[in-house]
């Protein structure tokens, strides 16, 4: 959610199986409908929207994993580029189950379930 339509191209264009949420469920889709789409469909949530990391904590879900970017330049190009440094060390961890907000300096990751 929240993620430009020119990034989920480049995450597309990149090898990344993404999709945007407005191409499979309605534009006033609820954040927890999203979240267990989502979780029944294997996906991970990329957003700026800190409300998913909440939804997900208080559920005590295993999935679907879920990264939060908290950058100060949310710029096309600039989340681009910090999208393609990152992700790639968050492969492995995806499949696990993972909660990981990426910031300017760094990235903080969170097994699934958070206690």
């Amino acid at each position: 959610m929240h993620i430009s339509p020119r990034t989920v191209r480049h995450l597309c264009d990149v090898g990344h199986d993404a999709i945007r949420v407005d191409e499979v469920l309605p534009n006033n889709a609820s954040d927890r409908s999203i979240v267990t789409w989502a979780a029944g469909q294997e996906r991970v949530v990329l957003t700026q929207d800190l409300d998913f990391s909440d939804i997900i904590a208080l559920s005590s879900a295993t999935r679907p994993s879920i990264i939060t970017l908290r950058l100060s330049d949310s710029t096309v190009d600039n989340v681009n580029q910090v999208l393609d440094s990152v992700l790639p060390r968050l492969e492995d961890c995806v499949r696990l189950g993972l909660a990981a907000s990426v910031e300017d300096e760094r990235v903080r990751i969170r097994r699934l379930p958070i206690n």
